[in-house]
Formats: structure tokens, C-alpha cells, sequence
């Protein structure tokens, strides 16, 4: 018995970690996908995105028996109202990163995620008052180093990337405090933006203003997809982390930032000595805060 239980906890394990590689991974090559959408304008690639996203999160609701838990927080008034906010802050966080891609700015884009899990800890200091180990503060001071140093050093404020981490850190505090799973929740969130997506895409191609529809059949297909490029790695990740440890999830993150940051270099972007400190600060003290954190796990006492 022992024996059986040890392989269906070691294949969960392999599961798990096949999941969230391939949808890191998923997440590191988008850029490719926005690159080749890119004469729409990140607007209408926005609401493609949203737009198309509901019907094949329906199929995969209806797939996974999920219709009750939908209902349940359609009719729950605060969960409703969270999922609301939650969905202006996450299309605000694709429309951005869309908008960042196009414009030749993958490298301000994965910085943004690269600093996100250190705001995921300066949220727990200054909302849920956590306290910070030595090792942690060190972190987050040599982190908040290397950002000076790109500000004052490049001349440019990197705000693509600071807005993108706080808005990517206040959604998932958002749905990390929201009673709902992860598939019905971006499904909820889809709908609710659904139609204001839909009113500006028919407003576009009665201008004349739109990619779609407007003879290309390769760019339609791409644009159509944009809907399951977007519900497939969340999934994905959501079947991972079922799996694995935080700790384990926690270092599989760093492969989507780490794939834009190579293809940002692959498309050309200037990358200056002030961009060598800040992301070789930010990568030391995410390997010190990762460090830590998997040495306070072993620590912790067996319950």
C-alpha cells in the first residue's frame, strides 16, 4: 500500500511539474503570438483577447462540471464585486503587456514580472503587516537598487514594468482572497468585460479601423485564438498548482520572464549597461529571497 500511494504521489509530482512548465512556458513565448497579431492595435488585440475567451471557457467549464460553482458566485453579490475589480485589473495588465510587446518593450515586460514576486512581499509587509527575515530585506533593497539604477542610469522610468507587477500583484491578491476556482473565476471576468470588448470591436470595423474581418484570413485566425492562448496556460497552471509545493511553483515562475527577457534581446532592444545591473540585481535577490524561502520550508516542523 505504502508503495502504490509513494507512485501516485511521485506521478501527481511529475504532473504537476509538466503542467506549470508548459504553461510558463506558454507564458514566455506570448510575445511571438502578439508580434505576429501586431498590426492590430493593442486595444483591439485586447478585446479580442477578452472577447473570445468566454466561449472557449465555456467549453471548458461545461468539461469540468463547473456551471454550479459559476452560478454560485453570479448570485453572491461580494464575490461578484471582487471578480469585478479583479477583471479591471488584470485587463488593464494585458492591455499594457500587449501594448509593451507591440512597442518593442518585452524587456521593460519581463522586469515587470521578475520584480512581481518581491511586490507580492512588499504587499504582505505593508496590507498584511507581515514581518521580513534579514536575507528577505536584503532582497528587496538590492532590488530596489537595480530599479534606481535603470531609472537614473537609461534616463527612463520603467513604469511598463512597476505597473505591470503591481497591477499583476493586486490580482492576485484579489483572487487569492476571492471564494471561487481559478477557471470559473477568468470565466466570470471574461463575461463581465465581454460586452464593453464587444461594443469597441464593432465600433472599430464600422470606422474601418479593424484587423479583422478586413480580408486577411491568417490574422481572423490568429485573433480568434487569442482566446485560448489565454485560457489554455491558465489551466494549465491551475492543475499545477494543485500539485506542487509553493515553494516548487514559486521557482517555475522565473521561466516566463526569463523566455521574454531572451526574446527581447532575439527582437532587438537596446539593452545598456544601466539594464545589466537592474536585472542582475533583480536576479540575485530573487536567488536570495528563493534561497531563503525554501530554507524557512525545511525548517518549518512536520504537522
Amino acid at each position: 500500500m505504502t508503495n502504490i500511494s509513494s507512485k501516485v504521489g511521485s506521478d501527481t509530482i511529475k504532473d504537476g511539474l509538466i503542467f506549470g512548465i508548459i504553461a510558463y512556458t506558454l507564458w514566455g513565448l506570448f510575445p511571438i503570438y502578439l508580434k505576429s497579431v501586431g498590426d492590430a492595435s493593442a486595444l483591439e488585440i485586447l478585446a479580442h483577447r477578452i472577447l473570445w475567451s468566454v466561449p472557449f471557457g465555456a467549453v471548458l467549464i461545461a468539461l469540468r462540471k463547473q456551471w454550479d460553482e459559476v452560478a454560485k458566485a453570479f448570485t453572491t453579490p461580494r464575490v461578484l464585486l471582487l471578480l469585478g475589480v479583479s477583471a479591471l485589473a488584470i485587463s488593464s495588465n494585458w492591455l499594457i503587456y500587449v501594448w509593451s510587446v507591440v512597442n518593442d518593450r518585452v524587456l521593460e515586460a519581463s522586469l515587470g514580472y521578475y520584480i512581481n514576486p518581491l511586490m507580492y512581499v512588499a504587499a504582505g509587509v505593508f496590507i498584511l503587516g507581515e514581518r521580513l527575515r534579514p536575507i528577505q530585506i536584503f532582497a528587496v533593497c538590492l532590488a530596489t537598487l537595480g530599479v534606481l539604477v535603470l531609472t537614473f542610469g537609461a534616463g527612463d522610468f520603467p513604469w511598463v514594468s512597476l505597473t505591470l507587477a503591481v497591477l499583476f500583484t493586486l490580482y492576485g491578491y484579489l483572487r487569492k482572497t476571492t471564494p471561487v476556482g481559478a477557471m470559473p473565476g477568468l470565466f466570470i471576468e471574461t463575461t463581465l468585460l465581454s460586452p464593453i470588448a464587444l461594443v469597441y470591436l464593432l465600433w472599430l470595423m464600422s470606422t474601418g479601423n479593424a484587423v479583422f474581418l478586413n480580408g486577411s484570413t491568417m490574422m481572423d485566425t490568429l485573433l480568434v485564438l487569442a482566446g485560448p492562448v489565454t485560457v489554455v496556460p491558465l489551466v494549465l497552471f491551475a492543475l499545477s498548482a494543485r500539485r506542487l509545493r509553493l515553494s516548487t511553483i514559486g521557482f517555475l515562475q522565473y521561466i516566463g520572464p526569463t523566455l521574454q527577457f531572451f526574446l527581447g534581446i532575439y527582437y532587438g532592444e537596446t539593452f545598456t549597461w544601466a539594464h545589466g545591473i537592474c536585472f542582475g540585481s533583480i536576479w540575485i535577490a530573487l536567488a536570495l529571497f528563493s534561497f531563503d524561502a525554501a530554507r524557512a520550508s525545511r525548517a518549518e516542523p512536520i504537522k
